[in-house]
């Protein structure tokens, strides 16, 4: 059937890790990028030195005004609007959406002007069908062109409170997301618009932020829409978050069932996209995992057989640029079913 041909907007963190992530799961095929301010000798150095990630092992050169990693050939453009970019004349029929901007079905839609047939927004979504691989990814119908790949912490949450509601049942709960600064905070304090203190320095400051994470968990699991809320901490790390889920539970339980059920899932139909540990690990551990949610078996702790603290770790940017070569790959298999 051959491999789904993608193209990139916008080559950021995601994008570039997302180019990153095609080629170590050998799944998709980059052909073509979109970044208006970004120039092509720049494309090479970024993708190439990463200060998180490491520097990338494949050779990295630039040939004939393409961008060549590991042997490929990679068209690309700078255009700022999405519907002048040469998409089906580049051979990129998915579209990964990683500007940030083109967040809706309408802005993102713009891309099939140039030929796209599906566009994959690696962000939340207003109203975007959203979904999370190994949780909901099979209710992905061939006539949808714009998705969204939710968020990095909704894909850590959701696998987890899949497993729980199954096996358990979970009757309310409250995430807390203790997450590592990204590139929309600040070196230094400085301005931000009506979130005040998300314009203080990120590496000075432990940030008390907004997240809709735990409530998209209702958009890919209906059963617990409005069941689950949350807030995040951003905190002087320069990559991986850790989800903390405290949840009253329908069944009584001991904290040894839930372990188990969590590395049955592991081990078993989410294995690759919820990892199970009883290592002591901390964040820099996780750091290069392509898992969307590993969990802490023994960092969890109960109060009693219905009220839970769970925990879950999760590499912010590689795992989640993991997560959309899968949804692009799966979309592509159904596709062309």
């Amino acid at each position: 059937m051959g491999k789904p041909k993608v193209g990139i907007n916008g080559f950021g963190r995601i994008g570039r890790l997302v180019l990153r992530a095609s080629i170590e799961k050998n799944s998709v095929e980059v052909v073509a990028i979109n970044d208006p301010f970004i120039d092509l000798e720049y494309m090479k150095y970024m993708f190439k030195y990463d200060s998180t990630h490491g520097t990338f092992k494949k050779d990295v050169c630039v040939v004939k005004g393409k961008l060549m990693v590991g042997g490929s050939a990679i068209t690309v453009t700078s255009e700022r609007d999405p519907s002048n970019i040469p998409w089906g004349a580049n051979g990129a029929e998915y579209v990964v959406e990683s500007t940030g901007v083109f967040t809706t079905i309408d802005k993102a839609k713009a891309h099939l002007a140039g030929g796209a047939k599906k566009v994959i927004i690696s962000a939340p979504s207003a109203d975007a069908p959203m979904f999370v691989v190994g949780v909901n990814h099979n209710s992905y119908q061939k006539s949808m062109n714009v998705v969204s790949n939710a968020s990095c912490t909704t894909n850590c949450l959701a696998p987890l409170a899949k497993v729980v509601n199954d096996k358990f049942g979970i009757a309310e709960g409250l995430m807390t997301t203790v997450h590592s600064y990204t590139a929309t905070q600040k070196t230094v304090d400085g301005p931000s618009g009506k979130a005040w203190r998300d314009g203080r320095g990120a590496h000075q400051n432990i940030i008390p932020a907004s997240t809709g994470a735990a409530k998209a968990v209702g958009k890919v699991i209906p059963e617990l829409n409005g069941k689950l809320t949350g807030m995040a901490f951003r905190v002087p790390t320069p990559n991986v978050s850790v989800v903390d889920l405290t949840c009253k539970l329908v069944k009584p339980v001991k904290y040894s069932e839930i372990k188990e059920a969590v590395k049955e899932a592991a081990e078993g139909p989410m294995r690759g996209i919820l990892e199970y540990t009883e290592d002591l690990v901390v964040s820099t551990d996780i750091c290069g995992s392509s898992s969307s949610s590993v969990f802490d078996a023994n960092a969890g702790i109960q109060l009693n057989d219905t009220f839970v603290k769970l925990i879950s770790w999760y590499d912010n940017e590689f795992g989640y640029s993991c997560r959309v070569v899968d949804l692009i790959a799966h979309m592509y298999a159904v596709d062309n079913a």
